[in-house]
């Protein structure tokens, strides 16, 4: 997918308007020609189109809603960071196995915050709190904050929020590749940019409207070349027939890219890699067999080992001998391909 994100339909909370980013989006929308319609609160939308939930989704994959956001408290986000940064929600992409089908419920539109110098103060203060320590922020928990940047500028402001501050360090992940605008940031090293992996069988049967992985692996020789840290997150991963051929592939051309655009110094060791093989639950499962009645993702009951989460309900994951063919592949692979990188975990 090359295409960028342009929402069919737009709607804005009335007090979006009060700030300068939220007056700028309305009008922009609308001299494009979109729908733009006031709403009395992001959180409750009405509106979006939709007979049944494969439509609903659908049509909220193609809603952004513009809003405030009031609350000045930040979840936590353990344990890859200590609080979330709330910039945005959801995100147009529509990957069969997404988790965030089951969390932002049958109309899982895409959010924008307006008061963005509002969340960075915030930011700001729970950095200082826990001062000299360094704090983390993760800024896609709950969405993938690149598509709707060309609107917002979030991220690159974000960026250079971290940039200026000695304790604070910012994350984020994407399977997008619009990141050109991103580049000239002044992130001094702060912020961590990582991109989402997946082998070609996987991204064009499950991860639609998303870019190619070879998008993606260009987009990371660009951040890399930007001086940026560095992650990749290989997830979901599947078993299939032809797997370990095809991410052999996958990681083989990464470590190209990377080798070839790297700046003068970088070596793997400052890369970080998160391997997460395919669970669900049986909540999960209903909720994607209602939006993707066709599915073909492998989620038979029998195949797999039911395992407790640390959030009190369980998953469905592959049996530990399956479970540690991977481990020891995608070990090997790091090897060959990342020597040194930092192989944060494999679940």
């Amino acid at each position: 997918m090359t295409e960028e994100f342009v929402p069919q339909r737009v709607f804005f909370e009335p007090s979006a308007l009060e700030y300068p980013l939220g007056k700028l989006l309305v009008e922009d929308f609308r001299r494009m020609g979109v729908s733009v319609t006031p709403t009395p609160s992001h959180n409750r939308v009405t509106g979006i189109p939709g007979k049944n939930p494969a439509q609903a989704y659908r049509e909220a994959k193609r809603t952004l809603v513009i809003g405030v956001r009031r609350s000045e408290k930040f979840q936590t986000c353990k344990p890859s960071a200590h609080y979330q940064l709330p910039l945005v929600t959801s995100c147009p992409g529509m990957c069969e196995y997404c988790y965030l089908s089951t969390t932002l419920g049958k109309k899982p539109y895409v959010r924008v915050y307006v008061n963005i110098e509002e969340i960075l103060g915030i930011a700001s203060k729970l950095i200082q709190e826990r001062s000299p320590e360094i704090t983390f922020f993760e800024g896609a928990a709950t969405s993938d904050p690149i598509p709707v940047e060309r609107y917002t500028g979030a991220l690159k402001r974000a960026i250079n929020f971290f940039g200026l501050e000695q304790n604070g360090r910012f994350r984020f992940v994407t399977k997008f590749t619009a990141v050109d605008s991103l580049l000239s940031a002044r992130h001094e090293g702060h912020t961590r940019f990582r991109f989402s992996l997946n082998c070609d069988y996987v991204v064009n049967k499950f991860e639609h409207l998303t870019p190619s992985p070879e998008q993606r692996i260009i987009a990371s020789g660009k951040v890399l070349k930007a001086g940026y840290p560095l992650g990749f997150i290989i997830a979901p991963i599947f078993k299939f027939s032809g797997w370990k051929e095809e991410y052999e592939r996958l990681l083989e051309r990464t470590a190209e890219e990377l080798t070839r655009l790297a700046p003068m110094g970088w070596s793997p060791e400052q890369l970080t890699l998160e391997f997460i093989s395919h669970r669900y639950t049986l909540k999960a499962k209903a909720t994607i067999l209602e939006i993707y009645p066709n599915s073909s993702l492998p989620m038979a009951e029998e195949e797999r080992k039911f395992k407790y989460g640390q959030f009190g309900y369980g998953k469905y994951v592959y049996p530990n001998e399956d479970l540690e063919e991977l481990k020891e592949f995608f070990r090997k692979q790091a090897d060959i391909y990342f020597p040194m990188a930092k192989v944060e975990y494999f679940i």
